[in-house]
């Protein structure tokens, strides 16, 4: 990129590629199709001062498009086959045939987490409008929909496919079994070097992860819960669940003011921290109740 390159602030007409926002981040190059954004929210391995983070669109990003409901649908359609329903599988080994070492290692620095960990849970790169990619599976190994991760880090999902786990290559059977929000979450858990799985949602997931407990029969469940109060309340309704099928469950979550498993690592959390907050947390026990019948006393007498 040439040195003396006009930067032009973005707007509500021009809102940034990267992140979506219409203030804060710069671009240059022509308006309507600019070569490299400087962009306050999405990192990159590029800091900029103050400015934020450089990200050169003609190597990894998309070209200028305003970011509105329209595009993301666009963007769904694009991973869409002509004939129909897609081949899930098939769409997954092809996005993993597509990523670049070099690209991978640039998406590893910005997300704090390590590329192996990101292979282990199967990314891909989809090219036609260059979207990160992560299979979602059930216990069997059968993928069921791919989860896409947008230049701007926005998420969405192939059509036609439906909610699985991010399960990793090699998951241990054995100890314990970490369970987070999303296959990032889960990435900085394997690099910390625990055994971890990410469901797709604060509420989804369950009845797989009922599944996946009955396969690997792990000898504890840790619920690696979000900050925020969805992701508390969805840790609660999953301990319930998991408590009929594992001795031992518990839940943790990361420092105040961290939102999730990833930013707790990229904060400096070591395989101790978590470790000691696992110790920390209670053991959920299942409790069962009787209940009598009114006057079920008097007729035994």
């Amino acid at each position: 990129m040439k040195s003396n390159s006009t930067w032009l602030r973005v707007s509500k007409h021009r809102p940034c590629p990267m992140c979506g926002k219409p203030d804060w981040c710069l671009f240059t190059g022509e308006p309507s199709n600019p070569t490299a954004v400087i962009c306050a929210r999405t990192e990159s391995p590029k800091r900029c001062g103050e400015g934020g983070w450089l990200h050169v669109l003609r190597d990894d990003g998309p070209t200028w498009q305003p970011w509105r409901r329209s595009i993301h649908l666009a963007i769904r359609m694009m991973h869409e086959p002509s004939n129909g329903k897609p081949d899930m599988a098939k769409l997954a080994a092809d996005y993993r045939a597509a990523v670049r070492p070099e690209a991978l290692t640039r998406l590893a620095v910005a997300l704090g987490v390590s590329a192996e960990s990101l292979r282990r849970l199967g990314v891909g790169w989809a090219p036609k409008n260059r979207d990160w990619s992560f299979p979602m599976s059930n216990a069997a190994g059968e993928v069921l929909g791919i989860r896409l991760r947008l230049p701007s880090g926005h998420k969405l999902s192939v059509k036609g496919g439906k909610e699985g786990l991010f399960i990793p290559v090699g998951i241990d059977a054995h100890g314990l079994l970490l369970v987070c929000e999303g296959p990032t979450d889960a990435a900085a858990l394997l690099d910390l070097g625990f055994s971890a799985v990410g469901r797709p949602s604060c509420t989804g997931g369950i009845k797989l992860l009922v599944d996946l407990l009955r396969k690997l029969k792990p000898s504890g469940v840790v619920i690696v819960a979000d900050g925020d109060a969805p992701g508390q309340r969805g840790a609660e309704v999953l301990t319930v669940k998991l408590m009929a099928y594992c001795p031992m469950v518990r839940i943790i979550t990361p420092p105040a003011g961290v939102k999730d498993a990833r930013e707790w690592k990229r904060g400096g959390a070591t395989s101790a921290d978590v470790a000691a907050a696992i110790d920390a947390a209670p053991v959920r026990k299942l409790r069962v109740s009787v209940h009598r019948k009114a006057g079920h006393d008097a007729r035994r007498k």
